[in-house]
């Protein structure tokens, strides 16, 4: 039987260069790991994953609140439909803003396409002149309860913006001269998830 030939030794050059591959390969496992887990316990997020509108906390619970129409009938929540809300309660004097508010959430609207009958535009009295008035708009009647609900509805800088999910709980604020953009996409967000 013929013994193997005795291996040449390394030089401490390929020595060391083998071992920094060997560290770099660890690395790349485990630098990624060691970067989530930071992530994850400081709780940041990348910004892809976060929301454009204030996520409320505690959300307001509209459930048992019954809320009516201008002409009178009731609004229901009724869940199993999935109808999400964006809701508009502007003051008495909103005028050349509302309209222009109106026309974006219009926008927003129909950017969901074949998902819009899933969104109802609900808007605390009457719309001011030249407001947009998409097919899913419904104007609610005098409702103090609601109002008193909304998350710091009084901003002097103008009119905000909520989203309610379909149980009736608002979920999200979006500040006054918010990007309509914005809503559109963490709404659009929320419609896949149903």
């Amino acid at each position: 039987m013929t013994q193997p030939a005795p291996s040449a030794p390394v030089s401490n050059a390929q020595r060391n260069r083998n071992r920094l591959v060997l560290v770099l390969i660890a690395a790349f496992f485990f630098v990624p790991m060691l970067i989530a887990g930071v992530m994850r316990f400081t709780d940041r997020h990348p910004a892809i994953n976060r929301q454009n509108g204030e996520l409320l906390e505690p959300k307001p619970d509209l459930r048992r609140m019954p809320l009516a129409l201008a002409d009178g009938k009731p609004y229901p929540w009724n869940p199993g439909a999935r109808v999400w809300r964006i809701v508009v309660a502007p003051r008495p004097d909103c005028a050349e803003e509302c309209v222009k508010l109106s026309h974006e959430l219009d926008t927003v609207w129909q950017l969901f396409g074949k998902d819009a009958d899933q969104v109802d535009l609900l808007w605390a009295g009457e719309p001011p002149a030249g407001a947009a008035r998409p097919a899913s708009l419904r104007v609610l009647g005098p409702s103090p309860q609601l109002l008193e609900r909304l998350p710091r509805l009084n901003d002097p800088a103008g009119t905000p913006v909520y989203v309610i999910d379909p149980n009736g709980f608002v979920i999200l604020r979006y500040a006054p001269g918010f990007e309509p953009g914005g809503l559109h996409k963490d709404l659009s967000r929320l419609l896949k998830l149903m």
